[in-house]
């Protein structure tokens, strides 16, 4: 018999991991090797796992699925990521797939579908719900938008790399020694700047262009 295929699941939400783990334990060509409930924890469980194949919710507190799993494959390029969230929208299906993931489904996937994508991830194949996929195409066919980085002031930068590193603005005003309404300005204007829908795309943008 093959190798079991060692899988992780990242769910902020202890039931869909429960079903998640209930439903691979019972095949013998799945590895569960550990579980995670956000982004921030994936990152540091994954060179204690060293999952091949990681099943990665989009929507966690601490540090969202996208923002992981770019700084994942930066670190562990061999990891595989495969999305496994609620909804197919605009920005998030190129946004994932541009931080590295290799397969974006929904969670109403069927068992086999499941199973399917989980092996075709571990050799490197995509898989991608159909939704997904005209996303994606629709992104591809947009045009290819300039680096907005130098339009950031000094202080937007320091903003920006802590939203990369998944810093709330509570978090990010104790570090910078601001309020965090001044925060939230900042982020505002950031945003704008990048011509981005949300932080997350502005941490997915600054991750793409080397911000630390």
């Amino acid at each position: 018999m093959s190798t079991p295929i060692k899988v992780m699941i990242v769910d902020d939400h202890a039931i869909v991991r429960e079903g998640l783990a209930m439903l691979l334990g019972e095949e013998a060509q799945i590895e569960l090797v550990g579980e995670a409930s956000n982004g921030l924890e994936a990152v540091t469980r994954v060179p204690l796992l060293q999952p091949e194949v990681i099943l990665m919710d989009l929507m966690m507190p601490e540090m969202d699925g996208i923002a992981a799993t770019a700084k994942i494959k930066a670190a562990y390029p061999e990891c595989q990521v495969l999305v496994l969230t609620s909804f197919a929208e605009d920005q998030r299906v190129p946004a994932a797939i541009q931080a590295g993931a290799v397969g974006y489904l929904l969670k109403d996937v069927l068992k086999a579908d499941l199973l399917r994508a989980i092996q075709a991830a571990s050799r490197g194949e995509p898989t991608l719900h159909p939704e997904a996929q005209r996303q994606l195409m629709q992104q591809m066919v947009a045009p290819a938008t300039p680096n907005l980085l130098d339009s950031l002031t000094e202080r937007e930068m320091d903003v920006l790399r802590l939203i990369a590193r998944g810093n709330s603005n509570k978090e990010i005003a104790a570090k910078l020694h601001l309020t965090e309404g001044t925060v939230k300005g900042y982020v505002s204007t950031i945003l704008g700047k990048l011509q981005v829908a949300d932080r997350t795309q502005a941490a997915l943008y600054a991750v793409k262009n080397g911000v630390e």
